[in-house]
C-alpha cells in the first residue's frame, strides 16, 4: 500500500501555526446567500467531488513531537469528517452561523479544514439582525432600497421575515488555506450541482504605465497608527458586522481602481476614527493581500497570497474635495508599484524564520516572541478586497445564483481590525470583522456609516 504524500508546511501554514490562540481562532468566513433551496443529498455529493477535484485541500496536520524540523500536511484520499451539515434552521439560524464561524475553526487534526454549514430560511431584504454579529441591508440613497428609514430605525431590530432562501457559510481554517482558494472550491461544487458552466469571467484588462517615480511616503521604520480603542466588549474573539453598499462610481478612463477608492476609503475611516478618540496623529500602514494566482481549475490550493503594505501619511488624510483626485491618483501609483514587486509571501525575514535548521518548537518560540516585540510596528488594518467574484456561482434552476458574497478575515491584535470586501450582482459587500478586546458592536456600526461616507467621497471627477 502507497504511504499518504506528505507536504511540508509553506513558510505562511507554519507561521500562522505558530501563532495560533484558542480565544481568536484563525477563521475565514465566507458567507453566500441564493434565491432558492438546495437538496441536501445532491449537494453533499457535489462538494465531496469538488474535493476530489482538488485533492490538495484532502489534508490534515501530521502529529510529531517538539524536536521534528517541520510540520507536515499528509494528504488524504477520502475526507476524514463529512464537510456539508444542515444545522437544524431556527429563528437565529443565520447569527448563531456567523459566531461560529468565528469562534469554532475547523480542526487541522482532520481532513479536510473547511466546514460548510446551510442556514435555510435566512432573511429576506430589508431585514437585520443586531446581535453579536450582525446583518445591516443597503441603506436608502444612490440607489440603495431599504425598509429602515430613519437613523434610529436603523440601529434599532428590524423583524425578521424569511422567504425560501439559502445562505451558504464557509469556514476555513487560515493556517490551511485562503479565501479565493476555498471560493475555487465552492464554484467546482456549484458547477457539479447545478450543471452550469461555472468557468470564472476574465479579469479586466488595464494598460501598463511605466512605474511611477519614488514618492516621499512614510518610512516601514515609522512606527504606525493604532485603531484606536472604542467600547470593547471585554471578552475573547471577534465580532462581525456585514453590510451591503452601491459600488462606487469611477469616472470613466479614472487612473484609479475601485480598489485604490477603498484603499483610500479605509484610510480616512480609520483616520476620522483616531481623531474622534483623541489619538495622536500618526502614518497608516495598511496591509493589502495580493494574489496573482490563475482563477480556473488550476488554481493552487493552499494560501497563495503575499502581502504588502500601502503607506498614508497624516496630512494626506485630512484632504479637501478638491484635493481627493490626487490622493486617489498617488494611491494608484502606490499599489501598482506594490503588486508589480517580487517578493516571498510574507517577506525575507519569514522564509528565514522558518528555515528548518532548529526544532520546530524552538522557531515556534521565536516567532511568537518576535511578534510580540514586532507589534508596534504592525499595520494600522488590513484591506483584503476579492474584487469582483469571479465565478457565477450558479446552483442550477431550483437554487439559482448567488446574490450576495461576502468574506471576513481575523482580526487579532495588535490590528484589531479587518476590512474585506467583494462585488457581487454589482453590489458591494463590505465585512468588518474586530478583536472584542477592541471594539464593540456599536463602534463596529459607527465605523460602517464613516466607511460608506468615505465612499462617497471618492465618486469624483478626475
Amino acid at each position: 500500500m502507497t504511504p499518504p504524500t506528505r507536504i511540508p508546511f509553506p513558510v505562511v501554514d507554519e507561521v500562522s501555526r505558530h501563532c495560533l490562540q484558542e480565544e481568536e481562532p484563525e477563521t475565514v468566513h465566507i458567507e453566500v446567500h441564493l434565491p432558492g433551496r438546495l437538496d441536501q443529498s445532491r449537494l453533499r455529493k457535489a462538494f465531496l467531488e469538488a474535493l476530489h477535484r482538488h485533492p490538495r485541500i484532502l489534508m490534515r496536520e501530521v502529529p510529531g513531537g517538539w524536536y521534528r524540523r517541520r510540520y507536515e500536511w499528509e494528504l488524504t484520499a477520502e475526507p476524514d469528517v463529512e464537510v456539508v451539515s444542515f444545522p437544524t434552521p431556527g429563528r437565529n439560524g443565520l447569527r448563531d452561523a456567523r459566531t461560529r464561524a468565528l469562534t469554532k475553526a475547523p480542526p487541522l487534526s482532520l481532513s479536510p479544514p473547511i466546514r460548510v454549514e446551510v442556514v435555510e430560511g435566512g432573511p429576506a431584504e430589508g431585514s437585520e439582525a443586531t446581535d453579536l454579529v450582525g446583518l445591516h441591508p443597503p441603506r436608502k440613497g444612490r440607489g440603495a432600497e431599504s425598509n429602515s428609514g430613519s437613523a434610529a430605525g436603523r440601529d434599532q431590530p428590524q423583524r425578521t421575515r424569511t422567504r425560501n432562501t439559502t445562505v451558504l457559510f464557509l469556514t476555513i481554517n487560515h493556517t490551511a488555506l485562503d479565501g479565493p482558494a476555498c471560493l475555487r472550491i465552492l464554484a467546482t461544487a456549484s458547477e457539479i450541482y447545478g450543471g452550469k458552466d461555472n468557468s470564472p469571467t476574465p479579469a479586466p484588462t488595464r494598460p501598463q504605465e511605466p512605474p511611477a517615480p519614488p514618492e516621499n511616503t512614510p518610512s516601514n521604520w515609522t512606527r504606525p497608527a493604532r485603531v484606536a480603542q472604542g467600547a470593547p466588549e471585554h471578552s475573547p474573539g471577534n465580532g462581525l458586522l456585514v453590510t451591503e453598499l452601491p459600488l462606487p462610481h469611477r469616472p470613466k478612463g479614472s487612473p484609479y481602481t475601485v480598489n485604490d477608492q477603498l484603499m483610500v476609503t479605509t484610510a480616512l475611516t480609520i483616520a476620522h476614527w483616531n481623531r474622534e478618540h483623541g489619538a495622536i496623529p500618526r502614518p497608516l500602514r495598511i496591509t493589502m493581500p495580493v494574489d496573482d494566482r490563475p482563477r480556473d481549475t488550476t488554481m493552487p490550493i493552499g494560501n497563495g497570497t503575499r502581502l504588502v503594505e500601502v503607506p498614508f501619511s497624516p496630512q494626506e488624510l485630512t484632504p479637501a474635495p478638491e484635493d481627493m483626485p490626487d490622493l486617489l491618483r498617488r494611491t494608484a501609483q502606490r499599489t501598482r508599484a506594490l503588486k508589480s514587486l517580487t517578493r516571498p509571501q510574507l517577506g525575507h525575514g519569514a522564509s528565514l524564520l522558518t528555515a528548518p535548521v532548529t526544532p520546530v518548537a524552538w522557531r515556534a518560540a521565536l516567532t511568537r516572541g518576535l511578534r510580540t516585540a514586532a507589534a508596534p510596528w504592525t499595520s494600522t488594518t488590513l484591506l483584503s478586497n476579492i474584487g469582483r467574484v469571479p465565478y457565477p456561482l450558479d446552483f442550477g434552476e431550483e437554487a439559482g445564483r448567488a446574490h450576495a458574497v461576502w468574506f471576513s478575515a481575523p482580526a487579532r491584535m495588535p490590528r484589531g481590525l479587518t476590512v474585506t470586501t467583494a462585488s457581487t450582482a454589482g453590489r458591494l459587500h463590505l465585512a468588518l470583522r474586530w478583536s472584542r478586546a477592541l471594539l464593540g458592536h456599536g463602534d463596529g456600526a459607527h465605523l460602517r456609516d464613516l466607511f460608506e461616507h468615505y465612499l462617497h467621497t471618492t465618486e469624483v471627477a478626475p
